[in-house]
């Protein structure tokens, strides 16, 4: 345990992690951040790929680069130096094919290990479903965001169900953050920009709406996600204005290409009246951008992805088809203009916002990393690899 802090396990954390901008290193900061105490040494070891900033900010205890060979087993040493492990996992940030690398280093893990998987695929390559199933195997427990993840986990993949845990995603409690009152409508969609997003039916169903009066306004905020810069440029972006334009809506939509800290993302969100989720996907079973837009009170139309289905059914927002801006543009008309719908819509979230602030994920976390410690065993430890 942690010195000076005997009955609080230390933890090691292994991730994507700021000052990269995307959202395993969001969520990892948020993480650390309530699930540490102030006094404790840094104790993440950072993922890094070769178009990222190498300098180890904050926190960072070793620095896993993709360009180094065999860079697992000095992190896995790493994470060996805490109490438990916690490892979040998405297919391709860790070095290999698939980001295999990452069986290794749980392999040579001798603490408890958490892995949190942000992503459950329907329909795996053969190695991605081996992949998932082997470390769900040698990891001391898994965490998913939902219980559709869940589900799929258990159905689609050969693991032992006892190691399944279902922790909601965190989101910052903006209650005390003021809500900015706005002339026109203000529809919001934030996070990292490219191809998949579905900013394109957004685009469509504004201009649908601009017979209302006063008509809404749209902000598209967020950056262009690194990987699609790198490989694509911004030609996604350049896209968006050129069909802005051809819809006669360039003055409608603001582009704002920042990234945010929390105080001013807060005073983002808190000014929409809509939070718009046009995403292509039909696989995403964990959206960060959806449980904080909940959390915050603001109702949420989003297309049938497995996590907006989970949450939104019968609850703070409503779920439209793919692609359809038709029926896009007719939910968002419906918050805007049917009395007392977007007050219903937000009460709704009264329930359920509590269970998803950090604070409160953060405590099962350490519920789940304490139960770990008291069933292990020296005879439980693995052997290095």
């Amino acid at each position: 345990m942690t010195e000076g802090h005997p009955m609080a396990p230390s933890y090691g954390f292994l991730s994507t992690h700021p000052p990269t901008q995307c959202g395993l290193a969001t969520f990892n900061s948020a993480l650390v951040a309530y699930l540490t105490v102030d006094a404790e040494p840094g104790c993440v070891v950072r993922v890094v790929a070769r178009h990222d900033d190498h300098t180890p900010g904050p926190g960072v205890v070793h620095t896993w680069s993709a360009r180094s060979v065999a860079g697992w087993r000095a992190a896995a040493s790493a994470l060996n130096g805490f109490d438990v492990a916690i490892i979040q996992h998405e297919y391709g940030i860790y070095p290999g094919p698939d980001g295999q690398d990452i069986l290794p280093l749980v392999r040579r893990l001798t603490v408890p290990s958490i892995v949190i998987l942000h992503t459950v695929l329907a329909s795996p390559t053969a190695r991605q479903r081996s992949l998932l199933e082997q470390i769900v195997a040698v990891a001391s427990a898994v965490v998913t965001m939902t219980a559709t993840a869940r589900d799929r986990l258990l159905v689609g993949y050969a693991v032992d169900p006892t190691k399944v845990n279902v922790i909601p995603h965190g989101a910052v409690n903006r209650a005390g953050t003021p809500v900015v009152p706005h002339l026109r409508p203000h529809l919001l969609t934030w996070g990292l920009l490219g191809p998949g997003k579905g900013i394109e039916w957004a685009l469509r169903a504004v201009a649908r709406l601009q017979d209302l009066d006063p008509a809404p306004t749209y902000t598209v905020a967020g950056r262009t996600h690194p990987r699609v810069l790198e490989l694509h440029g911004d030609a996604y972006r350049a896209g968006l204005y050129s069909l802005g334009a051809e819809l006669g809506i360039a003055t409608a939509v603001r582009y704002d290409p920042i990234y945010r800290d929390e105080n001013s993302l807060g005073a983002l969100i808190r000014s929409a009246d809509v939070v718009v989720l046009p995403y292509d996907s039909r696989e995403q079973v964990t959206s960060g951008v959806l449980i904080e837009a909940v959390a915050a009170g603001v109702p949420v139309v989003a297309t049938r992805f497995p996590h907006a289905v989970e949450v939104l059914t019968d609850g703070p927002g409503l779920l439209v088809p793919h692609k359809d801006p038709a029926a896009l543009a007719a939910a968002v008309r419906r918050i805007l203009t049917e009395v007392d719908l977007a007050a219903s819509l937000a009460a709704r979230t009264r329930a359920l916002a509590p269970t998803v602030h950090w604070a409160t994920v953060a405590e099962r976390y350490e519920s789940l990393a304490r139960r770990l410690l008291m069933a292990r065993s020296p005879a439980a430890v693995p052997a290095a690899v």
